[in-house]
């Protein structure tokens, strides 16, 4: 996915959502931050995105724009309408959104993970493609291993074991991108 494709999706979520701020809160968020990301990073064609204003309209998105929908089929990418608790975030992470507002977003704007946000719930979520997502992030020195301790430490509602293994992970990809 392009940055132009993620500003797609924000338009047409707006609209369908009747909701002038969309949250993206998977791996294409970091397109926000980073709207040339390195092309290993920009792989998925799906936007994980939900209405700010009203996030019970997530499925409205889904079902109109959403995998396997005309939508996807005439563009090659899609959103996926999720919940705000759908990724485990560090306390804070609100104020640390970086917002796409442009031509191109027609009005919406799309409000997008930082990136040391964005792997903290990639570590956390700890499936093979996540793994690689943070892997490859880290590999481009697009994070501090100093500021993902300090967000992992600000996570709530993380057990000890998972808290851990997520440390033990993002310490092992550190030393692995040296």
């Amino acid at each position: 996915m392009k940055r132009s494709d993620l500003e797609h999706i924000l338009r047409a979520a707006g609209e369908i959502a009747d909701c002038d701020e969309i949250v993206v809160v998977g791996s294409q968020s970091i397109l926000g931050q980073f709207p040339d990301a390195p092309k290993d990073l920009c792989v998925s064609a799906e936007a994980d995105v939900y209405p700010r204003q009203h996030p019970e309209r997530a499925d409205l998105i889904d079902g109109t724009i959403g995998e396997l929908s005309p939508f996807h089929e005439t563009f090659g990418y899609y959103a996926q309408g999720v919940g705000e608790a759908t990724a485990v975030l560090p306390s804070g992470w609100h104020d640390r959104l970086i917002r796409i507002n442009n031509a191109n977003t027609r009005g919406i704007t799309g409000l997008c993970l930082e990136i040391h946000d964005l792997l903290i719930a990639k570590a956390i979520a700890g499936r093979p493609k996540d793994i690689a997502f943070l892997r490859t992030a880290i590999g481009h020195r697009l994070a501090s291993q100093e500021i993902l301790l300090q967000r992992l430490d600000a996570v709530p509602n993380i057990d000890a074991e998972a808290r851990t293994r997520t440390e033990a992970l993002l310490r092992r990809c550190f030393v692995e991108a040296s």
